[in-house]
C-alpha cells in the first residue's frame, strides 16, 4: 500500500509529545504492513460502498490513562490522507478516561478507518495499559518516583518510555550508551565494584554512572569510589533502609533506587525506606492493555459536505 502524508496537526501532536516524527512513522507503517501484505482489507472492501463516510468513536471499555494518541492519528492520516478525515474530538495523553469516555471522535470514509483500526487501537490499547499501570505505581510509591528499565517491547521502547511519562512516571536509561549501570556481572569482569566504577569513569567520565549493589559492604564500597546513584537490588525492607541510612551519613549527595521483588502490595514500605527511585520492569514489560474499543455512530449524509483535519 501507499501510505500518505501527514497533516501538519497530527505532525504537531507527535513532536508536542517529544516524539520524533520519524520514529512514529516507521513504527506504524510497520504495523500497518503486518495487516496489508498479503493485499488490501478484502471484508472491508466487499462489504462498504467506497464513498461511505462515518462518524465514529474510540471509547473507553475500561478505566484507565491514555497514552498514544499521536500514534492513532499518525496511524489514520497513512492510510486515509491529511485532509480525507476529520478529528472532531480528542483528550490528551495523560487524561484519566473512564469506562465510557470517548478518547477520539472522528469522521472519515469507512472503508480507510476499518483498515486502520486494528494498528491504531493496537497502540493505544498498549500504551495506555503502560501508562495505567505507571500511574498506580507512581501514586504507590509517592514521594518516591517510579521509574521503568529496559524491559520493554522489542522495536517499541521509545514510545514504550513515553506511555511511562504519561502515567507520571520517570524514564530510566533509553539504551546502553545514554548512561551506565554497573551490574553484577560488570563487577565481577572487573574484579570489584571500585574497579568496575574506575574503569567507567575512564571511559565516559560524562555519562551519569549507578551502580547496582545487593549487599550494604558494596554499598559503601561504591561510595567510596564515588557514586552518587546506587541501586539496591533484590534486598529486604530493612537492608534498604539500613543502606539508606549509611548514604544520609556519608556528608554528600547520594541517590538510591530501589529495584527486584517489588510488588504493589510492599511498594508502599519500599517507598518509606526513603529510596529516591522505584524501579518496576512490570511497567513495560507486563502492562494489562486498555480495552479501547472504536465504534460507527452513524453513516454520514453523503449531501453534507466535510473537510479534513
Amino acid at each position: 500500500m501507499r501510505y500518505q502524508k501527514l497533516s501538519p496537526a497530527t505532525v504537531g501532536m507527535v513532536e508536542s509529545s517529544g516524539l520524533g516524527v520519524g520514529h512514529v512513522v516507521s513504527r506504524v507503517t510497520a504495523a500497518l504492513d503486518e495487516d496489508l501484505a498479503y493485499g488490501p482489507d478484502v471484508t472491508t472492501v466487499a462489504t462498504v460502498p467506497a464513498d461511505q463516510r462515518v462518524v465514529s468513536a474510540v471509547s473507553a471499555r475500561k478505566s484507565g490513562v491514555l497514552a498514544g494518541l499521536p500514534i492513532a492519528l499518525v496511524a489514520f492520516d497513512l492510510v486515509i490522507g491529511a485532509g480525507h478525515w476529520r478529528r472532531l474530538e480528542h483528550r490528551n495523553d495523560g487524561s484519566v478516561l473512564h469506562v465510557g469516555d470517548d478518547a477520539l471522535k472522528l469522521e472519515a470514509p469507512t472503508r480507510g478507518l476499518l483498515t486502520a483500526e486494528r494498528t491504531a487501537l493496537n497502540f493505544l490499547g498498549h500504551l495506555s495499559g503502560v501508562a495505567t499501570v505507571t500511574a498506580v505505581w507512581a501514586a504507590r510509591v509517592a514521594p518516591a518516583r517510579i521509574r521503568d528499565t529496559r524491559k520493554t517491547i522489542p522495536g517499541l521502547r521509545v514510545l514504550d518510555k513515553y506511555a511511562v511519562r504519561c502515567g507520571g512516571g520517570v524514564n530510566h536509561r533509553m539504551g546502553l550508551g545514554d548512561a551506565a549501570l554497573i551490574k553484577d556481572n560488570h563487577v565481577a569482569a572487573a574484579g570489584s565494584v571500585r574497579a568496575a566504577i574506575a574503569a567507567v569513569r575512564a571511559q565516559a567520565p560524562s555519562v551519569p554512572l549507578e551502580v547496582e549493589c545487593d549487599r550494604a559492604a558494596q554499598v559503601s564500597e561504591a561510595m567510596a569510589a564515588g557514586a552518587d546513584l546506587i541501586l539496591l537490588d533484590n534486598m529486604t525492607i530493612d537492608q534498604m533502609r539500613d543502606c539508606v541510612a549509611l548514604g544520609q551519613s556519608s556528608g554528600r549527595p547520594v541517590q538510591f533506587e530501589a529495584s527486584g521483588g517489588l510488588t504493589l502490595e510492599n511498594a508502599s514500605a519500599v517507598a518509606g525506606t526513603g529510596v529516591d527511585f522505584v524501579a518496576v520492569g512490570a511497567l513495560t514489560h507486563s502492562a494489562p492493555v486498555l480495552d479501547l474499543g472504536l465504534d460507527v455512530l452513524h453513516v454520514v449524509d453523503p449531501s453534507v459536505g466535510s473537510s479534513g483535519d
